[in-house]
């Protein structure tokens, strides 16, 4: 009986004197990346009041912090330009060094199907090449593993890993590319952390509270159908400092489009408090796609979409000649979306000299005898077609009903009309749910679709009207 308790006291013993041992979450670990010329939070758990001492080989500082009552402690660090590898040494009742360090610039790549396809994907064989040449040690993956939770949780599991070919083929191809290609024009590392998850909604992604607090969504969404997958795969990572963020979702939530642009602006704007950083968030556009059903539901989520813009520090790229099957919801020209994510990035992040990187959008209609002329912004160069004539132009008169249109590029305007509509008010373009646009800037941009109504009610189209030859 003496020997049973002896080793029970052992046993209680040894797991405290190991509860005791400073601990790191997850994303702090050996081939980490950390965001130059920042200060940075590194956070872990200890005994309480325990002293510790942190020291890294970019510089001969040493910064001491305590474990509190919750036993938990945290430090801020000064990080230098980009470079590496370096080593940090955090020592306690024990010591931990963290080993290959880089420092650079470090993006969170998030959202659903589009964002999470592989290389390794079913049918994508496209980019063999390219995985068979991920080799380079200065571009660093974080794969956050698909969970949820109730709560918000305080770690999770994943690891930094150096790119490789194997990592790359399950990792985000448009987010391999966005990094590539940063890494290449900046000549920094770039670390990337990828947190998606296919088929989710954007509810799961935004905090209960932050649903709660906007009386607008609070009214609408189910706040035990939100958070789950933002609790357990963004929370955790909160601390960490990062350069800004991709996004790739919304084609969950076309049945939903009329609330996406107050829930996605409230989900973007609660992850930069929670993150304590205005930092930059870029979405793409979703894709066209002939399977949603036979209304425009995904034209009224790409329209929310923009309208999201107005929230400062975001950008948004366009899709709609990205795409190589329309029955497909999934198309497979994942690098020139990550290649435009990049040019957005080196434009309005990184203040580097990009041209053309903006997709046209629609700024203003005049009406000329029979006719509307419709102005863009992003057009100086003009506009051009890359077959006979811009498509996916309506028209409709005072009766609302939209039909197709012929339309003619003007400099960098475009002349629309239809010989049966005699006084038009109305223009929508590119507003279905598969429509792939030909109507280009000279540099090669797709046309954002627009409307220039606010009329509340689906494009109907009228099969016998033909457009104006």
């Amino acid at each position: 009986m003496k020997n049973i308790t002896l080793l029970y006291v052992l046993i209680l013993c040894g797991s405290l004197c190991a509860f005791a041992d400073v601990r790191l979450p997850a994303i702090i670990g050996d081939h980490m990346m950390l965001q130059q010329n920042s200060t940075v939070k590194l956070w872990g758990w200890s005994d309480g009041n325990e002293n510790i001492k942190l020291t890294t080989t970019w510089d001969t500082v040493t910064y001491r912090t305590r474990g509190n009552g919750s036993a938990k402690w945290t430090v801020q660090i000064k990080t230098p330009a980009g470079g590496g590898p370096y080593k940090i040494t955090i020592a306690g009742k024990n010591t931990i060094v963290i080993d290959d360090v880089l420092v650079g610039e470090v993006w969170v790549l998030s959202g659903q199907s589009n964002m999470e396809m592989s290389a390794g994907w079913p049918g994508m064989q496209k980019y063999d090449a390219d995985v068979a040449a991920a080799t380079n040690k200065t571009i660093r993956f974080f794969h956050i593993p698909k969970t949820t939770a109730q709560y918000p949780q305080d770690d999770l599991k994943a690891k930094w890993v150096v790119c490789n070919p194997e990592d790359m083929k399950r990792f985000s191809v448009a987010g391999y590319f966005f990094g590539q290609k940063l890494n290449s024009e900046l000549n920094v590392p770039v670390g990337l952390i990828n947190s998606s998850w296919s088929g989710s909604a954007a509810e799961p992604w935004t905090s209960t509270e932050a649903i709660t607090e906007n009386t607008v969504l609070a009214a609408l969404k189910n706040p035990a159908n939100t958070s789950q997958m933002y609790n357990a795969m963004i929370y955790p990572i909160t601390n960490f400092q990062i350069a800004g963020v991709l996004w790739y979702q919304g084609e969950s939530n076309i049945g939903r489009y009329s609330t996406y642009k107050e829930l996605f602006s409230t989900m973007i704007s609660s992850w930069r408090k929670v993150w304590g950083n205005e930092f930059p968030f870029y979405f793409a556009q979703i894709a066209p796609y002939s399977g949603y059903g036979p209304t425009d539901n995904a034209a009224f989520l790409r329209e929310q979409q923009t309208r999201t813009l107005s929230l400062p520090n975001t950008g948004m790229i366009i899709t709609s000649d990205l795409v190589n099957d329309v029955k497909d919801i999934h198309p497979q020209m994942k690098k020139e979306v990550g290649l435009r994510f990049a040019d957005l990035a080196l434009a309005e992040t990184y203040k580097k000299t990009i041209s053309g990187y903006k997709s046209p959008v629609y700024e203003s209609m005049k009406i000329e005898k029979g006719k509307i002329r419709i102005s863009f912004t992003n057009a100086e160069k003009g506009l051009m077609t890359k077959g006979d004539t811009p498509t996916e132009f309506l028209i409709a008169g005072d009766d609302k009903k939209f039909v197709p249109a012929s339309a003619k590029i003007d400099g960098n305007t475009v002349v629309v009309s239809n010989k049966d509509i005699k006084n038009p008010v109305a223009v929508r373009f590119g507003f279905s749910n598969a429509g792939m646009p030909d109507l280009f800037s000279k540099d090669g941009m797709p046309v954002n679709l627009f409307r220039t109504d606010d009329w509340d009610v689906h494009v109907e189209r009228v099969a016998t009207a033909s457009p104006a030859k």
